[in-house]
């Protein structure tokens, strides 16, 4: 990630971070998931992107699911070549036409507004299809908001 954080320009901006600026480091970034937690940040994403919603003001919600491939920076376990070393959540997956280890980002947004609606963060040997019904749900749930709102 903090590799990321230093080439990205779209993700620099999101952050917050200036061109003159060095990203976060890998401690920084450790203490905020575990100050915020998972559950927590989830919350304020799912707040924030119904504020952004409810402005837009459109009729209707066209949903696009996506899952990017994240690589982890570690070495496969020596006994088990499936799983990381010092990550023991990280698992081999695909990565377009290679396999790696890392994790999968799924992802829904709004075709018409590319605000992000939902994602799931799962380790890279899990399909896309096992997580497409939790992440429809989460996008259903933003549908109905937005037309109440």
């Amino acid at each position: 990630m903090t590799s990321i954080l230093n080439s990205d320009q779209r993700i620099r901006k999101l952050c917050l971070i200036k061109d003159s600026q060095k990203g976060y480091t890998r401690s920084v970034l450790i203490r905020f998931s575990r100050r915020v937690s998972e559950e927590n940040l989830n919350k304020i994403i799912d707040s924030e992107v119904t504020k952004l919603l409810k402005e837009q003001q459109s009729s209707e919600v066209d949903v696009v699911l996506d899952a990017s491939f994240i690589k982890a920076w570690i070495i496969r376990h020596p006994t088990d070549n499936q799983t990381g070393f010092s990550d023991a959540d990280a698992r081999v997956g695909r990565s377009g036409r290679f396999f790696a280890l890392g994790y999968k980002l799924h992802l829904s947004i709004d075709h018409k507004t590319m605000l992000p609606l939902s994602s799931v963060f799962a380790s890279a040997n899990q399909n896309e299809k096992k997580h497409s019904l939790i992440i429809l749900n989460k996008a259903e749930n933003f549908a109905k908001v937005q037309s109440q709102g």
